[in-house]
């Protein structure tokens, strides 16, 4: 493994410590707003579209065919499973397709 790697890792690792402990820090001793926690609630949830949706917008069989068990999963299910079946079901059929 080369250094720039290792720093690379390291790096993206303490950026993502450090924004998880910001928050806390931030609003340790506030109570958000309930329009500033339902923000806070959604925001998981965007991310991880924001990750995927290229993956969608390729036209590839297998990805659309995915979305859709994905959006069927997560209109009954809560983010966990969802994400599960999500990715089984595009690993699934990425294989077969």
């Amino acid at each position: 493994m080369s250094t720039q790697f290792f720093l690379t890792i390291l790096l993206m690792a303490l950026a993502t410590y450090l924004t998880r402990i910001g928050g806390y820090l931030l609003l340790r001793k506030h109570q958000p707003s309930p329009r500033v926690a339902a923000i806070l609630d959604a925001a998981p949830g965007c991310v991880l579209i924001s990750v995927i949706a290229p993956h969608f917008a390729s036209g590839h069989v297998a990805d659309l065919a995915a979305l859709g068990i994905t959006a069927l999963a997560a209109s009954r299910l809560s983010m966990l499973p969802t994400v599960l079946i999500g990715v089984a079901s595009a690993a699934a059929l990425r294989g077969l397709l």
